[in-house]
């Protein structure tokens, strides 16, 4: 995969795939953009879709300085900066949505819609304290109970699968592969649980939809709905049933495709 440097000093791994109008993709805590699965592809089909590596992790470099859910932004935009690509839309998981929230407050020239999923604008107590299990095993560089924890992204359909290890194996290499990952990944679970821009949400000028699943632990519906309800103009989409989860890309590709698309269709970055 292609790695381009960007302004903020760090060299960044990217994927371009398909053709039409350019949608960036931002990956959530700790994975890399192997981690959108069948989605990427299937999104390929009517976008041109720009995924790439939050620095750190992946093929992309650390670099200097803090993470922050501001800093990231300032990667993300100035990865499309180095592509020459002045507008796109943009869709962001967990972290990813983040990141987008804090560029389109602080770039909304750049960002011409957004797709929030598994989302929120301030933790809570519930989600502080399952953000924080997730980070503990990273301090302590134990990744077989990073792995076990991580289990929670998922449905309870899902975890019961007899073959569910079997289908985790292949995402493995999404995520952190040495101390130095980990410890970006200690990084980034510390900006999930400093993240606030729930007051102000209301200077998002581009259209978004929020996406969220019933089932979801680390981002729950409320949390999410809060941010539809904070961005004018802002679309709530719940998704329910089984695998109906924090990965819910992974277990329902097709149904996550399909609301991603549905609202992309009705948007156009208008040149």
């Amino acid at each position: 995969m292609p790695q381009i440097p960007v302004r903020t000093g760090v060299t960044l791994n990217y994927e371009i795939s398909g053709a039409g109008e350019p949608l960036l993709l931002a990956m959530g805590t700790s994975g890399s953009l192997q981690l959108w699965g069948e989605v990427t592809a299937r999104l390929a089909q009517t976008h041109q879709v720009i995924a790439f590596d939050n620095r750190g992790l992946g093929g992309s470099e650390r670099g200097t300085g803090p993470i922050t859910v501001a800093s990231m932004a300032e990667d993300a935009s100035a990865l499309l900066e180095a592509l020459e690509i002045p507008r796109a839309h943009v869709l962001g998981w967990s972290l990813g949505s983040a990141v987008f929230q804090e560029m389109a407050l602080a770039h909304p020239e750049q960002v011409a819609s957004a797709v929030l999923f598994g989302t929120w604008g301030r933790c809570d107590g519930f989600q502080r304290s399952v953000l924080s299990a997730f980070r503990l095993p990273y301090v302590h560089r134990d990744m077989e109970s990073a792995l076990a924890v991580s289990g929670l992204a998922f449905s309870p359909q899902l975890l019961d699968h007899p073959d569910f290890a079997a289908m985790l194996e292949p995402m493995l290499p999404a995520f952190p592969q040495n101390e130095a990952q980990m410890q970006v990944t200690v990084e980034q679970w510390e900006a999930d649980l400093a993240h606030d821009t729930i007051d102000r949400l209301g200077g998002i000028t581009a259209p978004t939809l929020v996406v969220v699943g019933e089932q979801d632990l680390l981002t729950p519906p409320w949390q999410a709905k809060k941010v539809a309800d904070a961005i004018p103009g802002a679309r709530f989409e719940l998704v329910t049933g089984p695998g109906s989860s924090h990965g819910m890309h992974i277990e329902r590709p097709d149904d996550f495709t399909k609301v991603v698309t549905g609202f992309l269709g009705e948007q156009s970055i208008g040149r």
